[in-house]
């Protein structure tokens, strides 16, 4: 399976690791066709022969056998190869300078989509790592968790687990560590402002719901989307409909903390809005273009009066469906500049049963407005104020941000 993922490193502590997660790779399913040469080898007995170019290409990985034979040779225990190889496959990724190009060994790929059907067994935490601070802050608690159980607040940042501190670099051992057994605790520090908080969680089944809709009025309604996974594209119209037959005139999309995830879900969500036409279009390396696209005719969504919220940890996915429906459905964006990941990445399995991620295009608007390292200006800009973390309950109109989207909408609606 080759997938296009588009988000930011974000994990579901205990569950998720991504663009972001969670994540989550980037688009679509057949999207990369990948092709290979084949060098011409003659085998007989012990001894193969190969051509001197392919030769010289593997003399470039000289050095890394005389490490392993050094270590083999002299390291003061017995050496695991195979962690050693997986070792050498992350470091030779990491030698692109993108921290959204990785290796997966094949447990973390089978884990991967595992992760993507939206149930683990863990604590119930959405981490948003920082690759510019290091940063681990919870974005998501989910409901009847132990971390919600316990009072683990959204905004809280993940210092500890078990004896292991956490930064962007240690935040996948941090995750698996979150995971296990249903029932057996896992200990946990976080950092609340100047407080140092320690959790002892009993891990549990989470389920993890990545849709919340309501009526914040008898005209407006209200959509939550915490991630592009799983069947979320399925849920968000189930959820539109049922706004519809509430008597919805107008609805406000809340893409605020969510890291991206699969494009195709974007290109699924926006149809649901847009007649036919481009959602995003993607660049390669030598200028060639592919094209994301609705599919819709004449649908009777489209007239609807859309408000999108954003914040600065809107990515990927989310600036993907905020930028096609600002172009061409005339949304209006509120909130705060989203994060600016205009870039994709594509997740591909290897013979072995691992995986990789890798960069491998930049994507912009259908008006042909860049992305990454920019994000999306909001047409309304309203900050938290100091100090607020932005823990809201679902609807709550003392939300700075989501009142005054409220009152965008209520204005769009009386003209």
């Amino acid at each position: 399976m080759k997938k296009l993922l588009i988000a930011v490193s974000l994990l579901l502590a205990v569950c998720m690791v991504t663009g972001c997660a969670y994540l989550p790779s980037l688009m679509s399913g057949d999207m990369l066709t990948g092709t290979g040469s084949t060098t011409p080898v003659a085998a007989s007995g012990d001894t193969v022969t190969i051509s001197r170019e392919e030769y010289e290409r593997y003399q470039q990985f000289d050095v890394l056998l005389e490490l392993m034979d050094m270590a083999d040779a002299y390291y003061y225990e017995d050496v695991d190869t195979q962690a050693m190889l997986e070792g050498a496959a992350n470091g030779l990724l990491q030698g692109l300078g993108d921290p959204y190009t990785f290796y997966y060994t094949p447990e973390e790929y089978a884990e991967l989509w595992e992760e993507d059907e939206g149930e683990y067994a863990g604590v119930g935490i959405q981490i948003s790592t920082s690759y510019l601070t290091g940063l681990c802050t919870v974005s998501r608690v989910f409901d009847n968790g132990p971390a919600r159980e316990a009072g683990i607040h959204k905004g809280d940042i993940l210092y500890m687990v078990e004896d292991l501190y956490v930064n962007s670099s240690t935040i996948n051992d941090a995750v698996d560590i979150m995971r296990g057994t249903p029932g057996t605790d896992v200990t946990i520090v976080m950092l609340r402002g100047t407080e140092e908080l320690t959790f002892v969680l009993t891990r549990a089944t989470i389920t993890v719901n990545r849709i919340e809709s309501g009526m914040l009025n008898d005209q407006v309604g209200y959509i939550v989307l915490y991630e592009f996974a799983g069947d979320c594209s399925a849920e968000f119209e189930k959820h539109l409909k049922a706004l519809e037959a509430q008597g919805m005139k107008g609805l406000i999309i809340d893409l605020r903390d969510n890291p991206g995830g699969w494009v195709d879900d974007a290109e699924e969500i926006a149809d649901l809005f847009l007649e036919k036409g481009v959602v995003c279009y993607l660049e390669y390396k030598d200028g060639s273009r592919e094209y994301y696209r609705t599919r819709t005719d004449g649908d009777d969504r489209v007239g609807f009066p859309l408000v999108v919220m954003v914040n600065e940890n809107s990515a990927s996915s989310s600036e993907i469906l905020t930028g096609a429906l600002k172009d061409r459905a005339g949304a209006t964006v509120v909130g705060v500049q989203s994060y600016g990941k205009g870039i994709v990445q594509s997740v591909v399995p290897l013979d072995d049963g691992a995986g990789m991620q890798m960069t491998i295009a930049q994507y912009y608007t259908p008006n042909g407005n860049a992305v990454h390292k920019l994000g999306i200006t909001p047409d309304v800009e309203i900050q938290l104020e100091q100090g607020d973390n932005g823990m809201y309950e679902f609807g709550d109109l003392n939300d700075p941000q989501l009142a005054k989207a409220l009152e965008v909408m209520m204005e769009k609606l009386a003209k």
